[in-house]
């Protein structure tokens, strides 16, 4: 039987990429499509060498056009190749002047919620921002947002345009995956998607990218140090201690000498709760100024201290910011809290080198 290019493009359209929702051909990875008698080969071009998903996409293909061509066609008669891509390191960031790490030793603390509201109140004090939801196995900020239901335009594989909502550019690996099914990947898997986020983002000229990063210490903290350079981290952390205790080892992580970002300062989520109704009226439901205390004991600087009303959380819900409206309680909190923040990157800028990234030798202890 003869099988025409047509043929063969149109059974790999239907192989999607697991890391964008999309068929390979449409991201035009598929090229050099030649057919001889019942053997035919292709290539398909990946970002890397290690990229995880090569051996599946490829499987796929195969799988693709047997089914698609008929029998006559054998797993051994389809040949394909694959090329790479040189990185693209940090050309897409080139023009982004601050990076900020946004942590919690645990999760729970409403990092999320920090993360967001921060750089909408960023936006409203005139600066330009971008906002990477790193937390892979648990993306939240497209709801924070309301654009769950809205995908990135891609360019091709290697440019993903952000998001733009309330002035702030995004991106999420929940932009590709459906919300309602959990994310069963492997570590490298997940941290390449990350680096598709972070090299791939057609970010542009920014003043302040936020990463939100995942709670605790893990792969992904150590993907970030050693793909960028950042300037660097806030520490969201409640009052109470079980919290502090695992805020302390995200700032040890943070400081420690093979990591080296600068800890800007710590910010104290649910400090308290106030009804709307009573504005004037404090209740230390999980302690008082316990990171107040922790960042006097760490030497560094107490950012902000975030109250908790209902309406933060129905914000959240709803992808409408509180920072929105600088007139309320929480607004004012996160509109005081990004100018603090502003005010230590400055500072740590005049008196610091730029930070390094992290660099693993493998095979030396």
């Amino acid at each position: 039987m003869i099988y025409t290019v047509d043929q063969v493009v149109s059974a790999l359209s239907q192989v999607t990429h697991p890391g964008f929702s999309n068929d390979i051909v449409s991201l035009n990875m598929v090229k050099d499509i030649r057919i001889e008698g019942n053997k035919i080969s292709f290539s398909l071009t990946f970002q890397k060498s290690t990229d995880p998903l090569i051996g599946s996409i490829q499987k796929a293909c195969r799988v693709a056009l047997q089914t698609k061509l008929g029998p006559d066609i054998e797993m051994g008669d389809i040949i394909v190749n694959s090329t790479f891509k040189p990185e693209l390191k940090e050309s897409n960031l080139s023009k982004v002047k601050n990076i900020i790490a946004v942590a919690s030793g645990k999760g729970g603390v409403g990092k999320s919620t920090v993360a967001s509201n921060l750089a909408v109140s960023l936006v409203k004090l005139g600066y330009k921002v971008g906002l990477i939801d790193a937390d892979v196995y648990g993306p939240s900020i497209p709801k924070m947002f309301n654009v769950e239901n809205i995908k990135p335009e891609l360019k091709d594989p290697d440019l993903i345009v952000p998001v733009n909502r309330y002035g702030v550019k995004l991106l999420s690996i929940g932009f590709f995956v459906d919300p309602k099914d959990p994310l069963i990947w492997r570590g490298p898997m997940a941290t390449n998607a990350l680096k598709q986020l972070i090299n791939q983002g057609e970010w542009g000229e920014l003043d302040f990218l936020m990463i939100d990063l995942p709670p605790g210490t893990g792969d992904v903290h150590l993907t970030i140090v050693q793909e960028l350079t950042i300037t660097g981290a806030v520490i969201v952390s409640t009052p109470q201690d079980v919290a502090l205790a695992d805020a302390i080892k995200g700032i040890n992580m943070f400081k420690g000498e093979k990591i080296n970002v600068p800890v800007l300062g710590l910010i104290e989520n649910m400090a308290w709760f106030t009804p709307e109704e009573l504005p004037n009226n404090k209740y230390y439901i999980f302690g008082k100024e316990g990171c107040k205390r922790l960042a006097e004991e760490l030497s560094i600087p107490l950012l902000g201290q975030i109250p908790i009303v209902q309406s933060i959380c129905e914000g959240g819900d709803d992808g409408n910011p509180s920072a929105l409206d600088d007139k309320t309680i929480v607004g004012s909190s996160f509109k005081k809290l990004a100018e603090r923040m502003v005010e230590e990157v400055n500072h740590r800028n005049k008196a610091l080198d730029p930070t390094k990234r992290v660099e693993i030798i493998h095979g030396k202890k």
